[in-house]
């Protein structure tokens, strides 16, 4: 009997807005053998999310249980809300020769990296440029400037984790993006670590926070 070979879990994280969520559904989407990690958390749903699909919705009472009984692989406060990653579900993803994908922020791929045994690779998603990233806020808090304004003053202290990730990759353009990240996911599936111009990335950074 061929042993099954186990999976192995790519993160992705970036500034609100960057469009990780964008990304992590159309790798899902597009390649057979990846499951997304669902989130637990303890925010409102948005209009045509959907629970046990984009996230698990409960409330502060059951997210302090879930917490007390040592559930998450990590869990961190984002925004006022908590979101948490459930041990149970990538574990059996995982036992399954599934890879699984994580939407997660720098909080939560800390708590990852910290876990002995993970077969981990991480991506950083930045934006072209501030302006596209307040566009993409507009268009998803229908115009809460208060939101988006709290959303922005957050953005540099995001960025600052850069260095925290295997790889730093730019959403101009999403099918390019989607691209870029499959061809290094695919890369590491073999073993393959490959190199970034990391002077580019730190251009870029200066250029997004200056």
């Amino acid at each position: 009997m061929v042993e099954r070979k186990k999976g192995m879990m790519f993160v992705l994280s970036s500034p609100s807005g960057a469009g990780k969520t964008t990304l992590t559904k159309k790798i899902a989407k597009n390649n057979q053998n990846f499951s997304i990690s669902i989130s637990h958390t303890t925010r409102q749903p948005r209009p045509n999310e959907v629970n046990g699909k984009d996230y698990y919705f409960v409330n502060q009472d059951e997210f302090g249980l879930l917490i007390k009984d040592s559930s998450f692989f990590e869990y961190a406060k984002i925004f006022n809300n908590y979101y948490g990653t459930s041990k149970d579900s990538v574990l059996k993803f995982l036992s399954e020769g599934k890879d699984v994908l994580f939407d997660i922020d720098w909080q939560g791929t800390q708590q990852l990296k910290a876990v002995k045994g993970l077969s981990l690779v991480t991506f950083f998603i930045l934006p072209p440029n501030i302006k596209v990233l307040k566009n993409r806020l507009l268009n998803r808090h229908g115009g809460k400037k208060n939101l988006i304004e709290e959303r922005m003053n957050k953005f540099s202290e995001e960025v600052s984790h850069w260095k925290e990730y295997n790889y730093v990759v730019v959403n101009d353009d999403l099918e390019e993006c989607y691209k870029n990240i499959i061809e290094i996911i695919m890369s590491e599936k073999k073993g393959v670590r490959k190199t970034q111009d990391t002077e580019k990335i730190k251009n870029k950074i200066s250029e997004l926070t200056q």
